[in-house]
């Protein structure tokens, strides 16, 4: 089958689909209409890569009442699953703590307000022994392969709305009780999933070094 044309207009400040009167923001908000089917049964929306990457921010507010539907949760636990390791040995086990009970015990392994507030803590297990080994010196490199896999998921969020928000400064202790890890599961990175509360505005600012600082051409 052939690629459906593009089918979209412009009406006033958002994308319209004439025979669906379905409204999208525009690209200047970063969402941007693609592509439609030919039934129009399903709409195809995705960022331009650059606008994401910017619009991506750590997310410190969070709507306890307000869960994130499963097919959203399954796209951002799919980037990660397809994400790159070492050597493709995929050393590790994604979590999703969405229970009042489970949400609670973890939480306290992170004891801010805010994230109390989660309806979802997505957790990252690596098993340091399953992971590729440099044979030279012996690096391992599972810290690398999760950080890789949570970026994926991180960005996949941002592309559905969600909010995140990268935490290592959780008790392991805490953690690896809560979730019964055995020995060579140890927990590499925990981040909230949910949508901010009404009213909240991102700050779409970012202090970085400039490329003169961190670039050198050899």
């Amino acid at each position: 089958m052939s690629r459906p044309q593009r089918r979209d207009g412009v009406v006033g400040n958002t994308f319209e689909i004439p025979s669906r009167g379905m409204f999208l923001k525009p690209k200047s908000e970063i969402i941007i209409l693609h592509y439609v089917n030919f039934d129009l049964t399903q709409i195809f929306i995705e960022m331009e890569y650059t606008e994401l990457i910017n619009a991506r921010e750590s997310i410190r507010n969070y709507d306890p009442t307000r869960k994130v539907p499963q097919d959203k949760l399954d796209r951002i636990l799919n980037a990660g699953r397809i994400a790159p390791s070492a050597c493709n040995y995929q050393p590790w086990k994604f979590l999703v703590v969405s229970s009042g009970t489970m949400l609670e015990k973890v939480s306290s392994s992170y004891p801010r307000e805010w994230f109390k507030d989660a309806p979802h803590i997505l957790i990252i297990v690596g098993f340091k022994d399953l992971a590729w080994k440099r044979k030279y010196d012996g690096y391992n490199s599972i810290e690398t392969d999760i950080a890789i896999a949570m970026t994926h998921m991180i960005l996949a969020a941002e592309n559905e709305g969600i909010g995140t928000c990268w935490i290592e400064a959780y008790d392991p202790a805490v953690l690896r009780n809560v979730l019964n890890l055995i020995d060579n599961q140890v927990v590499y990175g925990i981040t909230p999933l949910g949508y901010p509360k009404p009213g909240f505005k991102k700050s779409l600012v970012k202090n970085r070094k400039s490329l003169e600082e961190i670039v050198e051409y050899l």
